[in-house]
């Protein structure tokens, strides 16, 4: 045979040659995810010494309360006049301007004229609501009573308000008051 010529069967046999699968741009992409990667990180500032960075140095838990302990022996003496006591013992409530709140807790003790004062984590008593306590402008304070004399307070407030409907009750009928049994001959 010579080289020009050809076998047709031959030429019907062979298919053609499949073309090449196209090459995955993923190690393409991940290779520069990974040069992007490592320049941001080579462009990050330079962490300077030790010394530098370190924060600055905080008081102690130790300073810190006896700063609180100072401040509110200095809080209470000019405001302390308007506490409540009960077997020489009150509760207080200390304003906090970090917190914004009266959020800072004492149990104060009275004994012969000098205060103890102890953090305390909640306050056990009702806070005051009523009286001139209850409506200082600009105290640091809020003060509690017991629970007794919370009752107290809200058994006379409610004999008051039924004494008022009951009068008003009265001079809308045309009724005469009773006669006040203590203010008869």
């Amino acid at each position: 045979m010579y080289p020009e010529e050809t076998n047709e069967f031959e030429a019907e046999q062979t298919p053609p040659p499949e073309p090449k699968p196209k090459l995955s741009m993923v190690p393409s992409w991940v290779m520069l995810g990974f040069i992007v990667g490592a320049l941001f990180v080579w462009a990050l500032p330079k962490p300077q010494s030790a010394s530098a960075s370190a924060p600055p140095e905080t008081p102690s838990l130790e300073v810190q309360a006896t700063s609180r302990v100072t401040t509110i022996e200095a809080v209470f003496a000019d405001w302390g006049q308007y506490a409540v006591w009960h077997q020489d013992r009150t509760e207080i409530a200390l304003w906090n301007s970090e917190t914004m709140a009266y959020s800072d807790y004492y149990e104060v003790l009275r004994n012969d004229g000098a205060f103890f004062f102890r953090s305390i984590t909640r306050l056990t008593h009702p806070l005051l609501m009523h009286g001139p306590q209850a409506n200082l402008e600009n105290c640091p304070i809020q003060f509690t009573e017991t629970a007794a004399q919370r009752a107290a307070w809200l058994g006379e407030k409610n004999q008051e308000t039924w004494r008022s409907i009951s009068t008003s009750a009265r001079e809308n009928m045309g009724v005469a008051p009773p006669a006040n049994p203590a203010l008869r001959p």
